[in-house]
């Protein structure tokens, strides 16, 4: 019994001892398990075919050449790798331990500009970055990159089921294949669902309060509540902090201690509601309606309305005893028979404003804008001292 080493053809490592036994084809039939490859033919290592296995001595070097080689034209090999590379030019690449067999055209062609295209146009341009079977090493994902490849043979982006499309865009983005990623950006974008900018109801809202404890504060900052119907809820102390409520329905509701800072009330109805110590620094209630509402909390904790957009409210009846309109602008509202002892109106524009039977006892109107201003039948006079400044 002989004993041979063997390689696959053009490498010089992990290579087989093996033994000898029986005909060529058992030999091929044992170097094919061994070296994991086809193997369809045996060289020595002068690259001579070796047809006959009396041929084969003990302790030979042999080399076997995968199955893609052929024998032809009275045994030229046309695998020689000077010799068919011009013509295939296959290679392999090693992405992340996978290894994906191409040609150097499919790699180049399909798009020049890309980073493959540039890496692999050029022979030896990768120089020593490859594994011992000679593989290419490119540290990617090749999950990702298979669908990338297949694109370049192809031209047609396929992704399977399991296939995440943001990490193929991410390799596509690497490797600079322009249009994949733009094909992707789309797919993506139209994958994802709609923004919901759609306001909540009064059912949405009241179930939210059913699921909060009356010790809790709950957090509606920022939220879209334009034309919902929040009439005669208990709602206080909650933050409504820049929330919209352009056009609801907040009627006989409780916002006593609510935090309406910056918030959108314009055209909404506050009727009747309870505004004790409400905070409105600077909302927007322009055109709004706050007929009979009540600002006056008997702790003694002022209703902060300074910088507020109120040009054409209506707050006809209401309470605001201590109230701070500090530099709001009340153009054009209606304030007629408003109780406003001890307000601060110091900077507001209360231009055309009628404050017609209003108690502005103690009131500080200092540095206000009272142009076209209506004080008929004022309950208390009104003092130089309180509009000058």
């Amino acid at each position: 019994m002989k004993r041979v080493t063997i390689f696959i053809r053009g490498t010089s490592s992990n290579g087989k001892v093996v033994a000898v036994c029986g005909s060529l084809e058992d030999l091929l039939s044992v170097a094919s398990t061994k070296l994991g490859i086809r193997a369809s033919g045996v060289y020595n290592g002068s690259g001579g075919l070796i047809d006959d296995i009396a041929l084969i001595r003990d302790d030979d070097v042999l080399y076997m050449s995968d199955g893609d080689c052929l024998v032809e034209n009275g045994g030229q090999d046309l695998c020689d790798p000077e010799k068919c590379q011009p013509h295939t030019d296959w290679l392999t690449l090693n992405v992340g331990g996978r290894c994906f067999t191409t040609t150097r055209s499919t790699l180049v062609n399909k798009d020049p500009d890309s980073m493959l295209a540039h890496m692999f146009r050029d022979k030896g341009v990768w120089m020593n970055k490859q594994d011992c079977q000679g593989a290419y090493l490119i540290d990617r994902s090749p999950e990702y990159f298979e669908p990338i490849l297949n694109y370049l043979r192809h031209g047609q982006l396929i992704l399977n089921e399991a296939i995440n499309p943001l990490g193929v865009l991410e390799e596509a983005r690497f490797f600079g294949i322009e249009q994949v990623a733009v094909q992707l950006e789309t797919q993506i974008k139209a994958s994802q669902p709609p923004q919901d900018h759609s306001p909540l109801t009064r059912k949405e809202f009241i179930r939210f309060l059913l699921a909060t404890t009356t010790k809790s504060e709950l957090r509606c900052q920022g939220l879209n509540f334009s034309g919902a119907d929040l009439s005669r809820l208990d709602l206080r102390c909650i933050n409504f902090k820049m929330a919209n409520l352009s056009g609801a329905n907040l009627a006989h509701a409780n916002l006593s201690g609510a935090n309406l800072d910056r918030a959108d009330l314009s055209s909404a109805s506050l009727d009747g509601a309870n505004l004790q110590g409400v905070k409105m620094l600077c909302s927007n209630a322009e055109g709004a309606s706050l007929r009979g509402c009540n600002f006056e909390d008997p702790a003694g904790i002022k209703a902060n309305l300074e910088g507020a957009n109120l040009k054409g409210v209506d707050m006809e009846g209401s309470q605001m005893t201590g109230i701070n309109l500090r530099v709001a602008t009340l153009k054009n509202a209606k304030l007629k028979n408003c109780n406003l002892r001890g307000a601060t109106l110091a900077g507001t524009d209360l231009e055309n404003c009628d404050l017609s039977g209003c108690d502005l006892q103690e009131a500080n109107l200092r540095g206000s804008n009272v142009k076209g201003a209506i004080f008929e039948e004022m309950l208390t006079p009104l003092h130089m001292s309180q509009s000058v400044r």
